[in-house]
């Protein structure tokens, strides 16, 4: 973890750039600080809950941050009539926990076609572009900005974790 900000797939942007790459290059900086987070550790790590106040695992996070692509980027900002993909009206925490039978693999898979997903819908639109919140039009400009600081946030919540699960730091 200690020099993750060396790793090749994770580049800040640059100081001076259009709005719209200055988004997307942020977006994509905290996915890639989500996945560094989970590497190196095995299933009891990623499963394991360091808090015990708390259901958050980073193998959780992922699962997390899959609903959440899904949920801005194909249903608000598409208007695609689609479900969540683990959240039910029974657990509405389901993508948090339990993950007794999650599979990390098809999980992490997931992820990584929610984000695809959510790039191809924003590749099709203008940062004012909208798609309906609650009966109110949300731009993609919002979007990318709320996306990124739930990112950032649940990236704070996987340093602790990974911290606390194998001592393991890095910014």
């Amino acid at each position: 973890m200690v020099g993750e900000l060396d790793d090749p797939r994770r580049d800040e942007p640059a100081f001076l750039l259009p709005e719209r790459a200055m988004l997307e290059g942020w977006l994509e900086f905290h996915r890639t600080t989500l996945l560094l987070k989970c590497e190196g550790l095995d299933d009891t790590g990623r499963k394991a809950r360091p808090v015990p106040t708390s259901l958050l695992s980073l193998h959780g996070l992922v699962r997390h941050m899959a609903e959440v692509e899904r949920g801005w980027f194909r249903r608000t900002l598409a208007a695609e009539d689609i479900g969540y993909i683990w959240v039910s009206d029974e657990n509405p925490d389901a993508e948090i926990a339990p993950l007794d039978e999650a599979d990390w693999e098809a999980d992490l898979a997931r992820w990584h076609a929610e984000c695809d997903a959510s790039r191809a819908v924003a590749a099709a639109r203008g940062l004012d572009d909208t798609g309906p919140r609650r009966g109110e039009p949300c731009s993609l400009r919002w979007i990318y900005n709320h996306m990124i600081e739930e990112y950032s946030r649940h990236n704070g919540h996987a340093d602790l974790i990974r911290e606390l699960v194998d001592g393991t730091v890095g910014w």
